[in-house]
């Protein structure tokens, strides 16, 4: 009786598995040579492997036929189910049904993002797609090309695009500053002249702890400066502080007015004419055809597209 060796899997080529099923589905070398379209000599050097590696003849030969052996027999439909398995899992692997998929996307995101598009994009993604989970997080742009490619991020969005071709980016929107005044304030009511802008105290909302923000880049290339009276993370928290004392802050336009109805503020455009700011998807290109990541990309594009089209201006700002 043939001693039948542990096998390690690692020295097993899937394709010896195909050819030792075809040989005992065919019954012979040369039909199984046939229906996998090799040659005959092919087969049998992959049967010989097969042996060795296995420690069992598999087959013996009686006349013109072969003739599998007990351990042959008995391992015949575990390895047929196994390479339908194997099968099922990499064709699946090219679709993506949102209805069923179970998976966990991670998206590298500011805050300030995170309250305009999070709503609708969850919205989108528990009508069609229950079982996803979404996670964002806060990222470094220092690390961005390497999360990306290691797949910490599925893909980011931010107002920087790396210098990287390994990086795709696609538009998502853009925004202009505005500038957040509490109601009854004594120097402002209605307009705001560059000149009083710059007389006031300010709010500079940055996760970062030092460093001037956008507003003040600008001022500067122009020879100007602003008073930062108070330094904070959020602009929530800005915000409140803003009901509560005569500072002010200098903030996106789309989410002042998201975060403004409970505060009743005066949301007034920056005294200064400034490019808009213009964000964008990131995500590495290994991830470009892989389906569920695809859909993903379309469900915060179109999110992005209706956070666009559903802020409607008021009066101010």
């Amino acid at each position: 009786m043939a001693t039948i060796k542990t096998v390690d899997i690692h020295r097993i080529d899937l394709n010896l598995l195909v050819v030792l099923e075809a040989i005992y589905s065919e019954g012979g070398l040369t039909r199984a040579a046939a229906r996998l379209n090799v040659t005959q000599p092919a087969v049998s050097y992959s049967l010989g492997r097969l042996r060795e590696l296995l420690g069992d003849p598999l087959f013996v030969r009686e006349g013109h036929s072969m003739t599998p052996t007990p351990f042959m027999r008995n391992m015949i439909e575990p390895l047929r189910q196994a390479l339908r398995g194997i099968e099922t899992v990499l064709n699946s692997a090219n679709r993506f049904d949102p209805q069923t998929a179970e998976r966990r996307f991670t998206i590298g995101c500011r805050d300030t993002l995170e309250s305009l598009v999070l709503p609708r994009l969850m919205r989108r993604i528990s009508q069609a797609a229950p079982r996803i989970q979404l996670t964002t997080v806060r990222f470094g742009r220092q690390d961005l090309k390497a999360d990306l490619f290691s797949g910490q991020l599925d893909a980011a969005a931010d107002v920087i695009v790396p210098r990287s071709r390994q990086i795709r980016h696609q538009p998502l929107s853009s925004d202009r500053l505005a500038v957040v005044v509490r109601r009854g304030h004594p120097a402002i009511a209605g307009e705001l002249s560059l000149e009083t802008y710059l007389a006031q105290g300010h709010i500079l909302v940055s996760s970062r702890p030092s460093g001037p923000g956008v507003e003040d880049f600008e001022l500067s290339r122009r020879g100007m400066q602003r008073r930062v009276v108070l330094r904070c993370q959020h602009y929530f928290a800005a915000l409140r502080v803003v009901a509560e004392t005569d500072l002010i802050v200098t903030m996106p336009q789309r989410l002042a007015r998201i975060v403004n109805p409970q505060f009743d503020h005066q949301i007034l455009p920056f005294p200064l004419e400034m490019p808009r700011h213009r964000y964008y998807l990131l995500w590495h290109e290994n991830m470009d055809d892989d389906p569920g990541h695809r859909w993903l990309r379309e469900q915060i594009v179109q999110s992005f597209v209706e956070a666009e089209s559903g802020d409607r201006p008021g009066r101010e700002a």
